[in-house]
């Protein structure tokens, strides 16, 4: 068997329904009407679609206002991506696979890339989830009000309530498949390996937020303007070093917890809990202050993130309404088709964030304020208020 058809991968294939030789080339193009289940094209359409619109507002941002951060939000994202999620896919191509098997594997989806490995919609999601959580922390002033560091932390708080409820129901509905027996994977929280629920929900957003406000949007704020090979540098700077945090960040689970899936459990649950505690009382004393409206700056709004938070909890609301049937007929956490099921109490708690998250950017306005507020569009100048985000 071929490097790229590795035991595991094959395994993980066959159970959801196609094979390593099946898996097509570099690119492969598919009926959405022949994959698996319709919920694969849903979700297709619903994150390629607002992944494409946040990059081209973004765009739009950066010729109308001069202001780059949305930019090089998405495209340090998609750099993380790269960076972070070949070596997954081909261990052996990079010299790991004696430390690092496959942890998991996509099932086949309309538009495809590295035979099988990388459908169209991951790399899309990684953009459009740091855009809607990085944007909802911005409107809501957390990163002029509280600086960088606790910017950050509210970005990798908020990214986590919007990304579980994608996590815990892609193994249902057979979007991909995880490794159980990959120690990298250890513990489950049900379906979901709680590494994936803390550092990949919580913690690479935090870090790519982290790295974005410091190395552009606190000087955009300031009215610094950047040329295009400096947005480059910077871009690549924040993919690798996102990458880094990544690694830094989870390391009290990964050392100390190395001996014991319980202490791993245990700390990584802890890195979660704090970061909870630290940004709920901020987002709500910040949400009240900006209702107050008693700040002479004019607020941040991106209409856009508005707009498509909503739709994207809509969406996910109806694929969980749909999947329920079979989730209460599960069987020792398995449904009667033998897919795994997520934690649906923890869902529902991330949608208790996430909804207030959107209601509260929505309520965000420039009533009193003495300039036009900033839309997503670009259709008014940047703010004008003093940039207390240098401080971390």
């Amino acid at each position: 068997m071929s490097e790229r058809c590795t035991p595991t991968f094959e395994q993980l294939a066959s159970e959801l329904g196609f094979t390593c030789q099946e898996a097509g080339g570099l690119f492969e193009l598919r009926n959405p009407a022949a994959l698996e289940n319709w919920t694969l094209p849903v979700l297709e359409l619903t994150i390629v679609v607002g992944s494409v619109l946040a990059l081209i507002l973004a765009i739009v941002r950066l010729r109308r206002n001069g202001d780059p951060t949305n930019l090089v939000l998405w495209f340090g994202a998609t750099a993380y991506l790269f960076i972070i999620e070949p070596p997954l896919y081909f261990p052996a191509a990079f010299g790991i696979e004696e430390h690092v098997d496959t942890m998991f594997a996509h099932n086949v989806f309309t538009v495809e890339f590295m035979w099988g490995r990388l459908p169209l919609y991951i790399i899309a999601i990684y953009p459009l989830m740091a855009t809607i959580a990085f944007e909802i922390v911005r409107m809501l002033g957390v990163f002029r009000k509280y600086g960088v560091f606790l910017g950050a932390l509210c970005v990798g708080f908020v990214h986590h309530a919007f990304y579980e409820i994608f996590d815990h129901l892609g193994p249902q509905l057979r979007w991909w498949e995880w490794s159980l027996d990959n120690p990298i994977n250890q513990p489950f929280f049900d379906s979901v390996p709680l590494p994936s629920v803390v550092v990949f929900a919580a913690l690479w957003p935090m870090s790519l937020a982290f790295c974005v406000q410091w190395f552009v949007g606190r000087h955009v704020d300031q009215g610094q303007h950047f040329n295009g090979l400096q947005l480059l540098w910077r871009t690549v700077v924040i993919g690798l070093l996102a990458s880094l945090g990544t690694f830094i960040l989870p390391l009290p689970a990964t050392v100390f917890g190395m001996g014991s899936t319980t202490v791993r459990a245990v700390l990584y649950a802890a890195e979660l809990v704090i970061i909870c505690v630290v940004a709920i009382p901020i987002l709500i004393r910040q949400w009240a202050l900006l209702r107050k409206d008693t700040s002479d700056a004019p607020h941040y709004i991106n209409n856009f993130v508005r707009i498509y938070s909503a739709i994207y909890l809509l969406v996910f609301a109806v694929l969980w309404a749909t999947s329920l049937p079979d989730y209460f007929d599960a069987v020792d956490g398995s449904t009667p088709n033998g897919d795994p099921i997520g934690n649906l109490w923890f869902v529902l708690a991330c949608f208790a964030v996430a909804i207030p998250c959107v209601i509260a950017v929505f309520t965000v306005s420039s009533k009193g304020s003495a300039a036009p507020a900033v839309t997503g569009t670009g259709a008014a100048d940047r703010p004008t208020e003093p940039a207390a985000d240098s401080a971390v």
